[in-house]
């Protein structure tokens, strides 16, 4: 159908429907999209460059700031990003803003501010999403991308005691991403299962290290012998107390140590936690996706889960790497798999319209 008989069909619409009909109607939207991180942004930008009609939930502050890209600064595994003060929300905001500014900015629904509380698979096979506000929305397709966070270690009671130095990037959570800063650095891995003995042998096998130790902060440390092994021949510690404080001064980006019960200090001017992680899987689970034994969301290799027309991109999905990259590229796989179901679509109504 041309441009002028659409303009013809809606004009003659309104007329045989009043206005009042179209309030109470509910707009379906080819797409949404949940999530405002490294994923959430790139599948907005490849549908919105594909020419799609997107539902943007960047999600509100609250929930936002218990993501990862709200504690990562520096990004130094990534080409041109390590100029960026904060290195993954900087980027997104650049982005963010050229695309409200281009061509197809009439495309973006940018739903600021808010995020998707419930979700639901409909009879007719569109999805019924709520944000944080209570207003509902349809659409046909919907990408979630929501990310995940990691578990944070108890010093004193609290979750508290490790964020300042979170912030300064004194505590970091990806030995693939920010190990290189270790080198010849005093190193303790937080952590009592086999994860944080992985950790502590990856780094050690890159990095000279003047002591490297895993705290396990009270806990009896889960890992098998052979492991042990390992951790003795590379001359790394396994200290079983329980943290007391963490010693320094994080408004100067200064790591000390760790004290225990005891007063005994292990020196560390670095640390890696690895105590699992939080998945942000409620609206996946809402709509019977398949998740893994840890939560991960199953997917094949575009994304797509096992209730049709529900894309996971990004750290939730099951079997990628927690990389910016790989969340790019598997939101863009996402994303133009959607617009070739979208052009499939339109095209049978085409082919099947004698007046068009």
């Amino acid at each position: 159908m041309t441009y002028f008989k659409q303009e013809l069909a809606a004009r003659l619409t309104k007329q045989l429907f009043p206005p009042i009909l179209f309030c109470m109607t509910t707009k379906k939207y080819p797409l949404a999209v949940i999530g405002g991180g490294a994923a959430g942004m790139m599948a907005l930008l490849r549908a919105t460059l594909n020419n799609d009609e997107v539902l943007f939930f960047p999600g509100h502050f609250g929930v936002r700031k218990k993501s990862r890209e709200m504690w990562i600064n520096r990004v130094e595994n990534m080409p041109t990003f390590a100029e960026y003060k904060k290195g993954i929300a900087d980027p997104n905001r650049k982005t963010l803003k050229w695309i409200l500014d281009c061509e197809f900015k009439e495309n973006v629904h940018h739903m600021k501010g808010l995020g998707v509380t419930k979700l639901k698979k409909n009879d007719d096979g569109t999805f019924t999403l709520v944000d944080n506000e209570g207003t509902e929305y349809l659409a046909s397709y919907v990408i979630l991308a929501t990310g995940c966070m990691d578990v944070q270690p108890m010093i004193g009671g609290s979750h508290q005691a490790i964020l300042p130095y979170a912030n300064a990037q004194k505590v970091e959570y990806c030995a693939r991403c920010d190990g290189h800063h270790t080198h010849k650095q005093h190193t303790v891995i937080l952590g009592h299962g086999a994860g944080a003995a992985s950790v502590a042998s990856l780094l050690a096998e890159r990095y000279r290290h003047p002591s490297m130790t895993i705290l396990t902060n009270g806990e009896e440390p889960g890992w098998d012998d052979d492991r042990k092994i390992i951790l003795e021949k590379y001359r790394i510690d396994v200290n079983k107390k329980k943290i007391k404080e963490i010693v320094g001064e994080p408004k100067k980006g200064d790591l000390q140590g760790f004290r225990f019960e005891d007063d005994s200090l292990v020196q560390a001017t670095y640390a890696f936690i690895s105590l699992g992680m939080i998945l942000y899987n409620e609206l996946a689970l809402e709509v019977g996706a398949e998740v893994d034994d840890r939560g991960f969301v199953v997917t094949d290799k575009i994304g797509h889960t096992n209730i049709d027309g529900f894309y996971v991109a990004g750290d939730l999905r099951a079997g990628i790497k927690n990389q910016i990259y790989t969340a790019w590229d598997s939101a863009v796989d996402s994303a133009d798999h959607i617009n070739a179901r979208l052009r499939e679509t339109k095209r049978t109504l085409i082919l099947n319209n004698p007046d068009y």
